[in-house]
């Protein structure tokens, strides 16, 4: 019973050790290769929310199933975890050989799983380690593994990765910048910069996006998706986020009033239950009216964990924060999250508003989704503007506000400050009473 996950039946990982153990010593002396892998299931966890966890465990049951049937022969499968799955393949000596049963696993798996009356898909993805190249012990032949199915996740779902000496040397790049990261945030080197959001009747600003940038004396300029989504992997994003929340919220108290500030918030801020005390905290300390604050969050930054994200989105409109889905029309089930989630504006994704003027297609999607928000009386606003005839049509369609390239490129606190001082006093009036 120590060596078995009750619910699937399989071994567990105290039966893997086991196997990967023996066969180490067979082979010690004549170290003929072996493989072992893992298998994560993309999405699982949403699973147990939407349709209950006895749902969730029927269809770990079925992958369990599904994985033991198509073993090859002499291979070990176990249950590692929640979602989590170990093979022992002694007799796949390569990567090639190990690519190739992934594939075969990753169909079995995004078959559709049956849940008596409704079916669900799911995708794997799946990180390989061969013996003795990626470590001679468990717990290294497990640490290479983990690693590339680390590197496999951040690829997307679906994704097989066999661990290399460039998987090696990529991710001993990212711990690199990792701590170059942690260096540049105590040393307060993390910058925000401001994209104006405009009124697009008349182009005035009602407000500005805050968007960090990092420039390291060594490593020059590091995208900001590059070590944004690191600090999120690598669980320090709260420690960045509070940064740049104080740094935009003092930038914001020079603006006029009647301007508000919008701010992106992680996926990992939206499963941790303290996210809404710190925010609040922040701006309470810098003075900023939390009125003023807009905060922006992605669909699937919330199906994380869709209740504690509900609660933190509840929190934080309770003072006044408003809340923006952002990216609207790239996510799975965005017309659900609409309805389920409380929102006050939505965020019209660049990807339609670049195509506007050029594909019916896109045209009739952005018409559709500013009819369907002001049904549901939320504000729409236009991201990724580039031109004048994409503001033409928006403004034709019904579409009251935008950013973009048009208006305004990223800009660093104080030239938004000289920008706000360049209007025309007719034009502050004009923001004022907007």
């Amino acid at each position: 019973m120590t060596h078995t996950d009750a619910l699937t039946g399989l071994g567990n990982r105290r039966r893997m050790r086991e196997k990967v153990e023996n066969l180490a010593d067979e082979r010690a002396v004549d170290p003929a290769p072996f493989t072992i892998g893992i298998a994560n299931l993309d999405g699982f966890k949403p699973i147990n929310h939407l349709f209950g966890r006895d749902a969730g465990d029927n269809i770990l049951s079925q992958v369990a199933h599904r994985l033991r049937a198509c073993m090859p022969n002499g291979a070990t499968v176990v249950r590692l975890d929640n979602d989590g799955f170990g093979f022992v393949l002694p007799l796949i000596f390569d990567a090639r050989n190990a690519e190739r049963l992934a594939r075969m696993l990753k169909d079995v798996l995004s078959a559709p799983f049956d849940l008596g009356g409704r079916t669900v898909r799911l995708t794997a993805c799946l990180g390989f380690a061969v013996y003795p190249f990626a470590g001679e012990t468990f717990d290294a032949l497990m640490d290479s593994a983990d690693t590339a199915l680390y590197r496999a996740k951040r690829r997307g779902r679906g994704q097989i990765l066999v661990y290399s000496k460039e998987i090696a040397d990529e991710f001993r790049r990212a711990t690199e910048l990792e701590q170059a990261l942690r260096r540049a945030i105590m040393a307060d080197e993390i910058d925000t910069h401001f994209q104006p959001i405009v009124r697009l009747a008349d182009g005035a600003i009602v407000g500005f996006e805050a968007l960090a940038r990092w420039n390291d004396p060594d490593l020059g300029f590091v995208p900001p998706n590059v070590f944004i989504t690191l600090a999120e992997e690598r669980g320090f994003i709260d420690m960045l986020s509070e940064v740049l929340l104080k740094k935009a919220a003092a930038a914001a108290m020079q603006w006029p009033d009647a301007l508000y500030l919008s701010f992106n918030l992680s996926s990992a801020q939206l499963v941790d239950p303290t996210t809404s005390v710190n925010i609040l905290s922040i701006i309470n300390r810098v003075g900023l009216n939390p009125r003023r604050l807009e905060l922006e969050i992605t669909e699937t930054a919330m199906m994380s964990d869709p209740e504690m994200a509900q609660r933190i989105i509840d929190d934080l409109r309770v003072v006044g924060i408003r809340i923006s889905l952002d990216d609207f029309g790239t996510g799975q089930s965005s017309l659900g999250r609409l309805r389920d989630f409380s929102f006050d504006k939505v965020k019209v994704d660049r990807a339609f508003v670049s195509e506007i003027t050029r594909d019916r297609p896109s045209e009739h999607i952005v018409k559709a989704i500013l009819a369907m928000c002001d049904g549901l009386d939320l504000h729409v606003i236009a991201e990724g503007i580039e031109g004048r005839e994409q503001a033409a049509k928006l403004v034709e369609l019904g579409c009251a506000l935008g950013q973009g390239y048009h208006y305004g490129r990223p800009m660093t606190a104080s030239a938004a400050l000289r920008l706000l001082e360049s209007l025309a006093p007719e034009d502050q009036q004009r923001e004022q009473r907007a």
